[in-house]
């Protein structure tokens, strides 16, 4: 089992910055892919991001790109959202997963593990 935590989120202007944190705990994390997806009002789930549990690969929708950043410390057993340049378009409750995902890391029935999410609210 592994247990994640979400946090960081809150109320940022738009342009703004926000740095989400996903800790784990329980088995090994450093084994698994981790991402993020993120869900607005009356809105389908979307994939926002994904890292490969080497750290060496990272994934973005192209909704994110080049504003967010993810990234892993699996000594700390955390995963970040680095997000800059952020819109009221990004307005969502983030969730982290973690899994063996293989290639379909975009798709959430991928990710075995999932934290409870962190409202993220951007303000124009």
């Amino acid at each position: 089992q592994v247990q994640l935590v979400e946090s960081g989120g809150g109320l940022v202007q738009a342009g703004g910055s926000l740095r989400l944190s996903c800790a784990a705990s329980g088995r090994t994390f450093s084994n698994y892919a981790t991402g993020w997806f993120r869900q607005g009002t009356g809105k389908e789930r979307e994939f926002v991001a994904a890292i490969m549990w080497s750290g060496g690969e990272t994934y973005y929708a192209d909704s994110v790109k080049g504003r967010f950043t993810i990234s892993r410390d699996n000594a700390k057993n955390t995963v970040y959202l680095q997000m800059n340049s952020v819109k009221p378009e990004d307005t969502a409750v983030y969730r982290c997963g973690a899994g063996r995902t293989g290639r379909s890391f975009r798709m959430e029935y991928a990710y075995t593990y999932w934290g409870q999410g962190t409202q993220v609210t951007v303000s124009s």
